[in-house]
């Protein structure tokens, strides 16, 4: 009988016992032996970090695929939305005084804190409550899938990532046209305070910019900041022309905002008519006309 030496014998049961650590290390990190808690909590962070790769293994399968065939900036929107936060962050995960987990994000322009409630489920379902300081709470829902928990819904919404980053897309869209549509009457309110108190209209929207303090003046009329004097906020960009005077007694203007990037920071082009109204339509990047359609709630003269 051979005889191993009691020094290799010891060394190969650390070995076993270190390959032992990290197979569990890595089983738990990709969401296996893990509660449905711990797997959520590790599936924000991931987002929260804007961890493509980690974020994916706690997802179903058929989502993992569709996640990771998205583009780029489907897949950093995605992350966003569930980190709830801009840009790449640090993760800070503690307890409450009731032994609920708490995780927070900490994103360079805000920190967003996810408190976790207690736990239901039923065989291979679960359903995590969550809440967000200062903002609104929802329920998650996992299944088990391949001796793990895996993101199965969100509220009441299956978690399909290919319709849901077209929904949250879409959603997305719709909002930054409504910051033109918003800005769009910002500027408007801007020359028309611009007109009383200098008794014409500006030249250009880079008068209205911000002047140094005490220096009002024609030129520097401080009515907006300098990304919109310059003609640029909310995804889209800005043309303001004067309108000489025909009929009316006094000149009047009308501004144009057309996305920056067509699809992807807007889809529709907009245009404020000189009566005040706002008109909209898809022109594929170009630029808008008074003949197109009036948005909805804006009466014809």
């Amino acid at each position: 009988m051979k005889i191993v030496p009691k020094r290799l014998s010891i060394l190969g049961v650390v070995a076993a016992v270190l390959l032992l650590f990290q197979s569990s290390a890595v089983r738990a990190q990709q969401g296996h032996e893990a509660d449905p808690v711990t797997t959520l909590s590790a599936a924000i962070g991931a987002a929260c970090r804007a961890n493509e790769a980690q974020f994916a293994n706690y997802l179903t399968a058929d989502n993992a695929a569709a996640f990771r065939a998205l583009p780029l900036e489907q897949r950093t929107a995605l992350l966003k939305r569930f980190s709830l936060a801009e840009g790449a962050g640090k993760t800070l995960v503690s307890s409450d005084a009731q032994g609920h987990s708490v995780l927070r994000c900490q994103a360079p322009e805000q920190t967003v804190e996810f408190r976790f409630g207690d736990v239901r489920s039923h065989e291979n379902l679960a359903f995590v409550p969550v809440s967000v300081l200062d903002s609104q709470q929802t329920e998650f829902g996992l299944v088990r899938e391949s001796g793990g928990w895996r993101l199965l819904s969100l509220g009441l919404v299956l978690l399909d990532i290919s319709q849901l980053s077209k929904q949250w897309g879409a959603q997305d869209l719709a909002a930054q046209e409504d910051s033109a549509i918003g800005t769009l009457r910002e500027l408007a309110d801007a020359v028309r305070s611009y007109r009383r108190a200098f008794g014409k209209l500006p030249d250009a929207l880079a008068q209205l910019g911000p002047a140094p303090k005490d220096q009002i003046s024609p030129d520097q009329a401080s009515l907006i900041d300098e990304h919109l004097a310059a003609g640029s906020a909310s995804g889209y960009h800005f043309r303001y022309r004067i309108l000489p005077a025909e009929t009316d007694p006094e000149a009047t203007f009308e501004i144009a905002a057309s996305p920056d990037d067509y699809g992807k920071t807007g889809q529709r082009s907009f245009f404020l008519d000189g009566a005040g109204k706002i008109h909209g339509a898809d022109k594929h990047g170009m630029v808008a006309e008074p003949d197109d359609p009036l948005l909805a709630g804006e009466k014809a003269p």
